[in-house]
């Protein structure tokens, strides 16, 4: 038997213009100049520029007012009036200059695909040959690995391509391909990419080049495990120094050559700061950087069309459903231009009490001035959610007089010590790696011995956390560090 009732519940969405706001806050400065181009074509009641005179602020009323519905009437009073959207600049909120973008360049040449095909064009093959060196080339990922099995690359060309062929022809131009600059290149894994690097330098006299090619191909999982002693029994050998020279020849091989590719033609990119900070005599100073102040306004034109409905015949329907079109548009470039100034004010907000916490840090630049610092910390300063803190930390960097860096660099663990203090993880961390850099690479620390030693330094520390921070340093376990 069905009933029919009635259930109360409480929810909570986010509105357009709260969605707009998380979305435009996420972005980085480099991106936010695409991100507003789009919305300028978009939107043709937005523009840019700051020509018009400002007029006075809204009140804070129409600042919270839902903009209404297409359907519901129009008070043609409501556009005809000037107000700040006419003429809106998210002025810096900082000391730092409008004209100081501070772009960094940063090298980078030509592709590895570019490179490759280039050599490919040297080989003299038919256009049949042309066409699954291209397939194959195109295959090969950033790091100069090919790691799609040669059996699909045979699918792909008969699907896409009409090309009917064979394993061992798809194969036969790969190992042309594997001859390319830089050596290594199209490797379907580690073991073929040290192989191909020896078989360059292989001239049938080198020694640790032919132990080296035997250790690879016959030693492979026992060179990756740093097992000398079941080496030299595999190769019949009674003294390491046979294998000593050769395997320091390959740990000097490439194992991505894919990264190697460059010309002397240098573009730039660029790594743009969201903000900049700068020492001024011991007063730091922190500045927006100007690009996240765009000059933007509503389009005066379009307040002509209200001009003509507010003189005209208001049952018009096709000049109704116009003004009703460009008031959509009209309340969508409010928005956008009210989420553009909110990201500006939380961003400096946030940033500002990162640097209040963090002050003695960006005085000096001191790696172990870094206070234990997480997201709730910011939260609690700045009254917002953790949320909102995570999505300024995650994507935004700031430019010091001791470098740039990622706003999350700032944020770690606390530690705390025998005297009761909490020091920052970062600190724990870059004792971990003075001490390993400075170990007997005969006889590396386990961890439980950096355990000891961090306890003897003072600092309360399990081998699990010990572990978990080696890993993220990327610093292997003592038995890959030991050196012959």
């Amino acid at each position: 038997m069905q009933k029919l009732s009635l259930n109360q519940s409480l929810q909570q969405k986010l509105s357009p213009q709260q969605i707009q706001f998380i979305k435009l806050l996420q972005v980085p400065t480099a991106e936010l100049e695409s991100r507003i181009e789009e919305e300028l074509e978009l939107n043709p009641v937005l523009e840019e520029g700051n020509e018009e005179p400002e007029a006075e602020e809204r009140t804070e009323e129409q600042e919270t007012t839902e903009p209404e519905t297409a359907s519901e009437e129009l008070d043609i009073k409501d556009y005809l009036r000037d107000d700040d959207y006419n003429s809106y600049k998210t002025y810096s909120d900082g000391d730092g200059d409008d004209e100081d973008d501070r772009e960094m360049p940063i090298p980078m040449g030509t592709s590895l695909h570019e490179t490759l095909l280039t050599q490919l064009g040297f080989l003299g093959l038919d256009d049949r040959q042309t066409l699954i060196g291209k397939q194959l080339i195109g295959s090969i990922e950033g790091d100069g690995y090919i790691r799609r099995e040669l059996e699909s690359i045979v699918n792909d060309l008969a699907f896409s391509q009409g090309i009917e062929t064979t394993l061992n022809e798809v194969e036969g131009i790969l190992k042309r391909i594997q001859s390319f600059d830089p050596a290594g290149i199209a490797a379907r894994n580690l073991q073929e990419c040290l192989l191909l690097q020896l078989d360059r330098m292989d001239d049938g006299q080198d020694v640790d080049v032919i132990v080296g090619k035997r250790i690879i191909s016959e030693c492979y999982e026992e060179f990756t495990k740093k097992h000398y002693p079941k080496i030299l029994k595999k190769l019949d050998l009674d003294d390491e120094d046979y294998i000593k020279d050769a395997i320091e020849l390959i740990v000097r091989l490439n194992p991505k050559p894919g990264g190697e590719v460059s010309t002397g033609m240098v573009k730039n990119q660029y790594v743009i700061p969201d903000f900049i900070l700068t020492n001024n005599n011991g007063k730091l100073e922190l500045a927006l950087n100007s690009r996240n102040a765009p000059e933007l306004r509503i389009s005066r034109s379009y307040t002509e069309m209200f001009k003509a409905y507010d003189k005209s015949d208001k049952r018009d329907k096709k000049l109704k459903e116009a003004v009703s079109f460009v008031k959509q548009k009209l309340d969508a470039a409010k928005w956008f231009i009210d989420a553009i100034k909110q990201r500006q004010h939380t961003l400096l907000r946030t940033m500002r009490a990162i640097l209040e916490f963090q002050y003695d840090y960006f005085l000096e630049g001191d790696e172990t001035k870094l206070k234990p610092m997480i997201l709730k910390d910011i939260a609690q300063m700045i009254s917002m959610d953790i949320s909102t803190v995570s999505r300024v930390a995650s994507s935004k960097t700031i430019q010091t007089d001791f470098g740039v860096f990622p706003l999350k660099y700032f944020f770690s663990e606390g530690i705390s010590t025998d005297s009761g203090e909490e020091v920052s993880s970062r600190e724990v961390k870059q004792i971990i790696k003075d001490l390993i850099e400075a170990e007997d690479k005969n006889k590396p620390f386990s961890d439980d011995k950096l355990e000891d030693l961090l306890n003897q330094k003072g600092y309360n520390i399990a081998r699990r956390t010990v572990a978990k921070y080696r890993e993220q340093l990327n610093i292997p376990v003592a038995r890959l560090r030991k050196e012959m």
